[in-house]
């Protein structure tokens, strides 16, 4: 089951994240509770749902490049530690879908958010690097569940249109 689509605007956020090459999401479950972990190791509180970030979607036999991450508290920089990374959720105008059910539905819902967005003449922020599409915000926060794992999931997919 989808909710939305909607369009809504965002501040920055930082964030700590765990870089990584994935041809699935199963891996990401040991990465969030690691950044999870990491957080409260350093009693650093998170200020939202962890999250993956796609920077290149892969495909095909192609890995993802992606974030696997948390948003952090405050507007304190918070530095990694070479495993895991300082960044920032950019600040910005979002497209979002809520997805809440079978893990595997997931990608119909990214394609949900991609004609809907199409539809109203949104593009996306991302780039070109040789034949390779980096995306500016293309996130899925982890409401409850985790795509790629057993059982049902709830994920908030996020990604950040370029401005009109």
């Amino acid at each position: 089951m989808s909710a939305g689509p909607r369009h809504e605007t965002r501040a920055e956020q930082p964030y700590v994240a765990i870089p990584a090459k994935v041809t699935g999401r199963g891996r990401a479950a040991a990465l969030v509770a690691e950044v999870q972990e990491w957080l409260h190791r350093r009693g650093v509180g998170a200020a939202g749902p962890p999250f993956l970030r796609y920077w290149v979607i892969g495909g095909g036999g192609r890995e993802h490049i992606i974030e696997v991450g948390a948003p952090v508290r405050g507007h304190v920089a918070v530095e990694g530690d070479g495993r895991v990374v300082a960044g920032s959720i950019p600040g910005g105008s979002y497209v979002t879908l809520a997805h809440t059910g079978d893990p595997e539905r997931i990608d119909t819902a990214h394609a949900r958010l991609q004609d809907w967005a199409s539809g109203q003449g949104l593009t996306w922020d991302n780039r070109g690097e040789g034949p390779t599409q980096v995306w500016g915000g293309r996130f899925e926060f982890l409401l409850s569940g985790l795509a790629g794992a057993a059982g049902p999931c709830s994920v908030e997919i996020s990604y950040l249109v370029r401005p009109a």
